[in-house]
């Protein structure tokens, strides 16, 4: 497989086959990311890409899903990406499902009727990151979209269809603001209404803006237990129809999986248990990106 500069997936996609259709991310301003720094975002030729599917069609018979990375790869022409579920469909049949990373200015490059394209070819799922609900910190952050406009393209992945997964970032708005991006952003999550929520913990990195800020004095980064009480008020302004919410990942203090709304108080409760130092907490040396 042909795998340029540094590949990442969702913690769910972790026995999926990995198909990289572009290279970096097209927007690439986030603050708070490290990835593709450094990195001019292209395009794959098609021809390295039909390559790396003919291998998978030898060797990855197991795999019942593919992923398609880097940061952005909805951004792809419709009509290429159209070619390429349908190369997936023939050449490996047995894959049910594809999944792929996408931001907002991608996601409205397409219509619906395109989204709804998409899903007819086994587009199963779109991960999109959100990061915060609250407006000033996505400033901050160099989002450099807002966040009516996140909920809106959010909104047009569920209509096509298509489940929608989608990240936030417990940390990001620093002391000063932590509240307010905890409620916003469960507000946000609300409007929204995604099949999946994963809740990041900030981990700052030295190559990135916010790294250097928190290094010069300009940005503090959160206590662990302020991370929990920022999660703790997220849930609780989070009111999903039927939708995982996940704070699992490696960078989390404390492993939270629920189902809301029906594990809402069940949730808080274990958050506040290990506030009160009833449940250890996950160490430093294990918290991973």
């Amino acid at each position: 497989m042909d795998y340029q500069g540094i590949i990442i997936r969702p913690p769910s996609e972790a026995n999926s086959i990995i198909l990289q259709v572009t290279v970096g991310c097209s927007h690439n301003k986030c603050t708070f990311c490290g990835t593709y720094k450094g990195v001019r975002f292209k395009i794959k030729p098609e021809s390295v890409v039909e390559k790396d599917i003919e291998f998978a069609a030898t060797y990855c018979k197991r795999q019942r899903r593919v992923f398609l990375t880097d940061g952005d790869a909805l951004i792809l022409p419709q009509a290429r990406l159209l070619k390429l579920l349908e190369t997936i469909r023939q050449r490996l049949p047995w894959v049910t499902r594809v999944g792929i990373y996408a931001n907002a200015k991608s996601i409205r490059t397409k219509t619906r009727e395109d989204l709804k394209a998409l899903r007819d070819n086994r587009l199963g799922i779109v991960y999109m990151g959100l990061e915060s609900g609250d407006e000033a910190t996505l400033k901050n952050i160099r989002k450099g979209v807002s966040v009516q406009t996140t909920v809106e393209m959010g909104r047009k992945v569920i209509e096509a269809g298509i489940k929608l997964s989608v990240t936030v970032l417990l940390g990001l708005a620093g002391p000063e603001r932590s509240e307010v991006h905890a409620r916003a952003t469960g507000r946000a999550l609300s409007a929204m209404d995604p099949d999946y929520v994963g809740a990041l913990s900030l981990m700052l990195l030295p190559n990135t803006p916010l790294g250097r800020d928190n290094i010069e004095g300009r940005f503090k980064l959160i206590s662990a237990k302020e991370m929990l009480t920022e999660l703790k008020t997220m849930i609780t302004h989070t009111d999903l129809s039927s939708g995982l919410f996940h704070a699992n990942h490696a960078s989390n203090y404390l492993p939270v999986k629920a189902r809301l709304p029906r594990d809402k108080e069940t949730t808080i409760g274990l958050i506040d248990q290990a506030l009160r130092g009833d449940i250890p907490l996950k160490p430093e040396f294990l918290r991973a990106l």
